[in-house]
């Protein structure tokens, strides 16, 4: 998606209404550290570090479009229990979530708790009951639908399995965005799509569509068939198709099926990524843009959020910052402001990777750097470099310094293997860097005695190291400036 057609669709987000319908839940992440096997059993123990609680599903959704600035209608059904509580806690802590929540005593809460450590699931424990909701419990959700999705131009059904969104539900859902003139989209984990009727749009992934259609779903071809065949099998007008890396393939009745490719991302976690979609092309419709920019919205948001960790939601500016990305050469996309490096050490470190930070002006950059860098990395799993901006050089290095400005340095510093990440910096030392990244490693070269290196007693304070990279002899910037200037004199 190209900058300006995000901008103007960002621009008219807000105040757009979107419902959000269906199974909501409470995810529960408890991350740890597992350095050793019990005594008692052969399972992992997890020694518990944090924990994080946030929305899940329905819920899930709604938060995701209220962080792209739309208003929103959150239906669900809770139980009388702690979880429900901690659910309608959660709903009001959301700026821009309308909470509409249905208690039955008689059920749990949806709770799904899952066990992390080094980036990686160990476990998830689900507390839940799948039997559909019946009599006063059901008609109050229907009450609830009709209140809850007036004037929404977009009303988003997620179908879990369980128990909520029963036919009277269904109807309630077709009956309201009829009423409102917004899109019914659905997004279903059924056998069947058929139940649905007439809706605007369902949403299966491939997995899904394939287990629906008895079809296989991995080609385009393939996925053309499938979605052929389900246009016949149910009455929905569109079928929009989620394809992890290979995109996303969309068949509307009486028009042929399109695919629309999507970048290659990282991927860190794709908990919740299909309910970012959802949220992000509800409120793209409800914006009332074209498919085409409804669907490279979702596929911007998506992208983002597998590059989190847990249920997270996208905001506008992440989804900026992806959009100038793409369009970066590679060198340029790893130079990075202070804010999104903290950000990339989050993620880094929630998938267990260790992370390097060393420092320095880079001037003229020779085999000795190279070969400093390479041995940098090879002690950590990703490497940041802080590079002194160019007035910080000239107080350092005197004038006529340096002889390359600062995007020139950061450019060819990022085109290195080793370096996963250039942050300028203004201030003469990188304390303030190193702080807010919090490396593992610390390294400088060994002609500093460790005692003097700049930010060392940070490091080993929170219990990384200093490491001494070796220093290639006859190699430096000030030998090559001279060089030159024989050469010029000569």
């Amino acid at each position: 998606m190209d900058l300006s057609a995000l901008q103007h669709l960002l621009g008219l987000a807000p105040g757009r209404r979107v419902a959000c319908v269906g199974d909501l839940m409470v995810d529960r992440f408890v991350y740890g550290e597992v350095s050793r096997v019990s005594p008692e059993a052969p399972v992992p123990v997890l020694v518990r570090s944090r924990e994080l609680v946030m929305l899940g599903a329905s819920g899930n959704v709604a938060r995701n479009v209220a962080a792209l600035g739309g208003e929103v209608s959150l239906v669900g059904l809770i139980g009388g229990d702690s979880e429900g509580k901690e659910a309608l806690r959660l709903v009001g802590e959301e700026t821009g979530v309308e909470g509409y929540l249905v208690t039955d005593a008689d059920r749990p809460t949806t709770l799904k708790t899952r066990f992390v450590s080094g980036g990686q699931q160990l476990l998830r424990v689900d507390l839940e009951t799948s039997r559909a909701v019946t009599g006063e419990v059901e008609q109050r959700l229907v009450r609830t639908i009709r209140d809850a999705a007036k004037d929404a131009g977009a009303i988003l059904l997620s179908d879990y399995g369980k128990g909520v969104v029963t036919e009277a539900v269904i109807a309630a859902c077709r009956d309201a965005a009829a009423e409102s003139g917004g899109k019914l989209v659905v997004d279903s984990k059924a056998r069947s799509f058929a139940r649905y009727g007439a809706v605007d749009m369902i949403k299966p992934n491939a997995a899904e569509l394939g287990h629906a259609t008895d079809l296989p779903t991995e080609t385009d071809d393939e996925v053309e068939v499938a979605l052929i065949k389900a246009l016949e099998l149910w009455e929905a007008k569109a079928i929009l198709v989620t394809r992890a890396s290979k995109g996303i393939s969309l068949a509307v009745r009486g028009e042929k099926v399109r695919h629309f490719p999507t970048a290659a991302r990282e991927v860190f976690d794709a908990s919740g990524a299909g309910d970012t979609t959802l949220a992000a092309l509800g409120l793209a419709l409800a914006a009332e843009v074209a498919i085409e920019d409804a669907i490279a919205f979702a596929q911007l948001a998506s992208g983002v959020a597998v590059g989190k960790v847990g249920t997270a939601t996208v905001s506008p500016d992440e989804l900026i910052e992806a959009a100038l990305s793409a369009h970066m050469a590679p060198a340029e996309a790893k130079v990075a402001t202070a804010q999104r490096m903290m950000d990339e050490v989050a993620r880094w470190r929630a998938k267990g990777l260790k992370v390097g930070f060393t420092n320095g002006c880079f001037d003229i950059l020779h085999k000795g750097h190279v070969a400093y860098l390479a041995q940098a990395r090879a002690w950590c799993d990703r490497l940041i470099v802080g590079l002194n901006s160019d007035e910080s050089v000239r107080i350092l290095k005197g004038e006529g310094r340096p002889v390359n400005d600062l995007e020139s340095r950061a450019l060819v510093l990022a085109g290195l293997g080793s370096v996963d990440l250039v942050v300028p910096f203004e201030e003469e030392t990188p304390v303030k860097l190193i702080e807010a990244a919090r490396p593992d490693v610390l390294v400088k070269g060994a002609d500093y005695a460790e005692s003097e290196v700049v930010g060392g007693e940070l490091v080993k304070g929170w219990g990384g190291e200093v490491k001494l990279a070796a220093i290639v002899e006859g190699y430096s910037t000030t030998a090559a400036i001279a060089k030159m200037s024989r050469k010029a004199s000569a």
